[in-house]
């Protein structure tokens, strides 16, 4: 192992993060199992990108048989793209009628940005002071959840997201002092001339930790930023494909009507693909004004690939399984958090979960860290996020069972008793 992360650091270099003290070498998958070179097995419960799990037959099928006979941009007619573009704006409201693809979740969130500065004709944008949206220079500019060299641009503002479970003041108190944060910078946008453009977040708030929203947050933002004039976007690479349990896509699970939803991650099962989802509206306003294409994106093996995802998904009733078996686990995880004085409370949402680790009341990222070490050592991986880093992250892939799910919770389980605070 030492040799070739020696190679690796000689050509990809050493900056780009490997995870664990010990990094893990996999060299096969299927389902929601690794194997590493030694052959021992790994249970995935944190990997969102292989959707219907690592290399599902019915992809892979759909992606070979497609490949053997054509594969092509679209710029020629082909069957296979509009029928999976149907499928695909079928699991929308009516009103989002209308798809633009790409190849990640980068791609779609600045395309989405770059319509909404069109339509609006302003620069401005609102996000989260703990966010993350993708990799190219506009979205590293509007980066505040990880490390990035390019300082926060002149015309991006960030909103403190609460969290109930950690702040000590009422919920109309939180409430009310989110708001005027979010007037204050609306106020400052539209002063400094940038305007609102849009704002752009993803509505679990995952990369923040899943923080409990007062109600009547989310509605709030979205009145206010339209009110302004902007956009409201919706980034579903996280919450999406019916992670949450309830909904397909997670904005509908907090009631929100955006004007383009931005796609990604597990659309293809681990195969390049995104998409920004709008009205006819919005694209008969950008689209005469603009000759938009993608060589790659939206190609008839992504087709084949991103239907062979919403086929199984049907078959295979992912998001009831997400839903039952979120529920279990979150019973099972507000069970530790009262077992056990340093977990604040159980997070979570069908299968995205979490548990917020606290001394003293304080963030205790190191406690989490240990967890996530203690749980590789039993061969199952989970991560964990939030601003502090102290909020466990299980987020398997939906294919993920009830024949896993008690593994997963007895090895959590031992290495919250484990763990010396």
């Amino acid at each position: 192992m030492t040799d070739l992360i020696t190679r690796r650091n000689r050509t990809i270099g050493p900056y780009s993060p490997l995870f664990y003290d010990e990094p893990l070498e996999f060299v096969s998958a299927k389902g929601v199992w690794f194997t590493d070179v030694h052959g021992e097995k790994y249970l995935d419960g944190y990997n969102n990108v292989p959707h219907v799990g690592h290399c599902n037959d019915r992809v892979v099928r759909a992606m070979c048989d497609q490949a053997s006979r054509l594969n092509v941009h679209t710029r020629y007619l082909n069957a296979r793209v509009v029928e999976y573009s149907e499928a695909l704006l079928a699991t929308f409201e009516p009103r989002l009628d209308r798809v633009f693809y790409g190849n990640s979740g980068s791609e779609a969130n600045e395309l989405a940005l770059r319509i909404s500065r069109q339509l609006t004709g302003s620069r401005g944008l609102i996000v989260s002071d703990f966010s993350y949206h993708g990799t190219t220079i506009t979205l590293a500019e509007m980066t505040t959840g990880l490390k990035t060299r390019e300082p926060l641009a002149p015309h991006v503002r960030a909103l403190r997201i609460p969290d109930l479970d950690a702040d000590p003041r009422t919920e109309d108190e939180v409430l009310a002092a989110t708001l005027a944060d979010l007037d204050a910078a609306i106020e400052s946008l539209q002063e400094s001339g940038h305007g609102v453009s849009a704002c752009l977040f993803d509505w679990l708030f995952s990369t923040e930790g899943m923080p409990r929203l007062p109600q009547g947050l989310v509605a709030g933002i979205a009145e206010r930023v339209k009110a302004a004039g902007g956009m409201v976007i919706a980034d579903e690479v996280q919450s999406g494909f019916g992670r949450t349990g309830t909904h397909m896509w997670g904005y509908q699970r907090v009631g929100l009507r955006p004007d383009l939803v931005t796609l990604g991650k597990p659309m293809g099962n681990g195969h390049p693909m995104s998409a920004v989802i709008t009205s006819a509206a919005v694209m008969d306003e950008f689209g005469p004004n603009n000759e938009f294409f993608n060589t790659f994106a939206g190609n008839p093996v992504s087709a084949a690939v991103g239907q062979a995802v919403l086929d199984e998904m049907a078959d295979k009733a992912l998001m009831e399984r997400a839903r039952t078996l979120g529920e279990t686990a979150l019973t099972e995880l507000r069970r530790f958090a009262e077992e056990h004085d340093f977990v604040r409370t159980a997070k979570g949402a069908g299968m995205f979960l979490g548990l917020e680790f606290v001394r003293d009341g304080r963030p205790a990222a190191d406690l989490t860290k240990r967890v996530v070490e203690a749980m590789k050592s039993k061969h199952v991986i989970i991560s964990r996020i939030g601003r502090d880093d102290n909020v466990l992250k299980v987020r398997p892939p939906l294919a993920f069972g009830p024949e896993e799910l008690p593994q997963l919770l007895g090895a959590l389980g031992e290495s919250l008793t484990e763990l010396k605070v």
